[in-house]
């Protein structure tokens, strides 16, 4: 049977995360902006996608949705007891970065039936002008086999929170809008996924290029 919602344990670790570190961090530190909230849908199965320029982002793209996002993560982050804990009760799971790994799509799709959001950035990984220059078909590919729709988001600013000069986050303004739910890929032909991929590149670059 299809559970309607997320484990108690998550959940719970998700809003004690979210209301006492990410969302005052986002808001008072960051300064942060955020359009578009009103698009996400509240219940039912969502792919997020987004740009990826920081280690901060997918705890601000979850804060944002008004609903848990489980993230794809390296697996590398799943050898450190302590931190593998935390961030898979946040809902994250590994996936091998470079290949094609069955055991994530799986993962994504467990989530998507227990009624998560689950966040994929299009590159893959961090790039350093948050700009998308090589998406990945993988968030296609899920919300296709899902049959869930997909919502692109857009980050503005977090490349500079973090510097290779000073340890600590700076204290830089950050925006993120969230654009419109698109429908899922009417199949998983790859014309037809890299044809909604470019569509969520597009919509992520027009609201990148609004700026502040």
């Amino acid at each position: 049977m299809t559970r309607n919602r997320e484990p108690v344990e998550s959940l719970v670790f998700y809003h004690l995360f979210k209301w006492s570190v990410v969302s005052p961090m986002l808001h008072a530190y960051f300064r942060g902006k955020i359009y578009g909230a009103e698009n996400v849908p509240h219940s039912g199965p969502l792919v997020v996608v987004s740009n990826h320029a920081s280690h901060f982002d997918p705890p601000i793209v979850s804060n944002c949705m008004r609903r848990p996002v489980a993230f794809m993560a390296k697996e590398e982050l799943f050898d450190i007891p302590l931190l593998r804990q935390g961030i898979s009760l946040y809902g994250a799971y590994p996936v091998k970065r470079g290949l094609a790994d069955r055991s994530a799509l799986r993962s994504a799709l467990s989530y998507l039936e227990q009624g998560w959001a689950t966040g994929l950035f299009l590159q893959g990984t961090r790039t350093p002008d948050a700009r998308i220059t090589e998406p990945k078909l993988g968030a296609a590919l899920i919300a296709a086999k899902a049959k869930a729709p997909i919502i692109p988001v857009s980050l503005w600013g977090t490349e500079g929170i973090l510097h290779k000069d000073s340890p600590l986050p700076r204290p830089v303004p950050v925006t993120v809008r969230i654009g419109e739910v698109f429908d899922p890929p009417r199949s998983t032909d790859r014309e037809e996924l890299e044809s909604v991929t470019q569509r969520c590149v597009e919509a992520i670059h027009a609201m990148h290029d609004l700026g502040r």
